[in-house]
C-alpha cells in the first residue's frame, strides 16, 4: 500500500464512527437536554422523592416498625403520642403509625390502579373515537358525555348500598367514573394530529392503519397520557378519601388513610387531635407529590417536543 504524503488524512468512507456508548450524537443531545430539564425542575424531583418515601413509608415500614393491627386492645385505646406509641394510639387500641402503613397500603394501591387502568381505558376509547371519526367517533362520545351526567357520589353510594365493598370494587367503581376525561382529552389530541401532513402522507403512502398510530400518534400523545394518569392517581387518592365517608371502604381491620381522617374528624371534638392530623398530612404530602410530579413530566415533554 502507498505511503501517504506527510500531513494528508486518509480518506474516509463517509460514516462516522459510531459513539462506544451505543447512542447517536443527537440521542445523547436530547438525552443530556432532558436530564438538565429534569435537574432545573427541583419541585419535581421533590415530588417524586416525596412519593418514592410514602410508597417505601408504607410497604416496607411494617417489616421495620412491627405493631399488632388485627386485634383490638381496649386498655390502649385514644391514648395521646408517647415514646411507646409516637403519634399515639386509635380508639380499638392500635397503634397510629402502623395504622398509617397499613391504610397507605391500600390507598397507594387504589390510586395506581386507577391510573393505570382509568387512563389505559380511556387512551383507548378516546384514540379510536378520534382516529375513526364518523359516526363511531359521534357514538363514543355520546357515551361519554352520558357516563359524564351521572353524579359521582350518586353512583358511590348506590354500589355502597348493592354491594360489599372490597378492594376490587373500590378500584372498579373509582375507575368507571374517572377515565371519561382522559378519553376526551386523548380524542381531542388525536384529531388534531391525524390531520398533520406528515400523518396524511404516510396515510398517502399506504402506510397500514398500525403503523400510522403507532408510528405518528402514540409517540405524540404518550407525554400528555403520562401526565394526565399522574393527576387521575392524585384525583383517586382523594375520590377514596371521599368514599370512606359514604361507606365504600375496605372492611376491618383493613384501613385506609380516608377511613383514618373520617375517625379523627369524628373524635376532634373529644380532643384526639392525634388521629386527624396524621392521615390528612399524608393525604395532602401524596396529592401534592403527585401533582408536583406530573407538573415536571409535563415540562420535560414539552421540552422533547421543542428539540425535536
Amino acid at each position: 500500500m502507498p505511503e501517504l504524503p506527510t500531513g494528508t488524512l486518509p480518506p474516509t468512507t463517509g460514516a462516522e464512527p459510531e459513539p462506544a456508548d451505543g447512542l447517536s450524537a443527537t440521542s445523547r443531545s436530547h438525552l443530556g437536554r432532558l436530564l438538565i430539564t429534569a435537574r432545573e425542575h427541583k419541585l419535581a424531583t421533590a415530588g417524586l422523592v416525596t412519593a418514592i418515601g410514602l410508597t417505601l413509608f408504607s410497604f416496607i415500614g411494617p417489616l421495620l416498625y412491627h405493631t399488632n393491627e388485627t386485634g383490638t386492645n381496649l386498655v390502649l385505646a385514644n391514648l395521646p403520642p408517647s415514646a411507646a406509641h409516637p403519634l399515639g394510639t386509635t380508639p380499638e387500641g392500635r397503634d397510629e403509625i402502623g395504622q398509617l402503613m397499613v391504610g397507605g397500603q391500600s390507598t397507594l394501591v387504589v390510586g395506581f390502579a386507577v391510573a393505570i387502568l382509568g387512563t389505559a381505558f380511556g387512551m383507548i376509547w378516546g384514540a379510536l373515537a378520534g382516529y375513526v371519526g364518523g359516526f363511531i367517533d359521534a357514538a363514543l362520545m355520546r357515551i361519554v358525555d352520558a357516563l359524564l351526567a351521572i353524579p359521582f357520589l350518586f353512583f358511590i353510594v348506590l354500589l355502597a348500598s348493592i354491594t360489599e365493598p372490597n378492594l376490587i370494587i373500590i378500584i372498579l367503581a373509582i375507575t368507571a367514573a374517572s377515565w371519561q376525561s382522559t378519553a376526551r382529552l386523548v380524542r381531542g389530541e388525536v384529531l388534531s394530529l391525524r390531520t398533520r401532513s406528515y400523518v396524511e402522507v404516510s396515510q398517502h403512502l399506504g402506510a397500514r392503519h398500525r403503523h400510522v398510530i403507532f408510528r405518528h400518534l402514540v409517540p405524540n400523545v404518550v407525554g400528555t397520557v403520562v401526565v394526565t394518569a399522574t393527576l387521575s392517581m392524585a384525583d383517586a387518592i382523594l375520590s377514596y378519601a371521599a368514599v370512606a365517608f359514604l361507606g365504600l371502604s375496605v372492611p376491618p381491620p383493613a384501613t385506609s388513610w380516608g377511613d383514618l381522617l373520617t375517625t379523627g374528624i369524628n373524635n376532634l371534638f373529644d380532643g384526639y387531635w392525634w388521629q386527624l392530623w396524621p392521615p390528612a398530612v399524608a393525604i395532602v404530602l401524596i396529592v401534592l407529590a403527585v401533582n408536583l410530579l406530573g407538573d415536571g413530566i409535563h415540562d420535560m415533554t414539552e421540552h422533547r417536543h421543542e428539540v425535536r
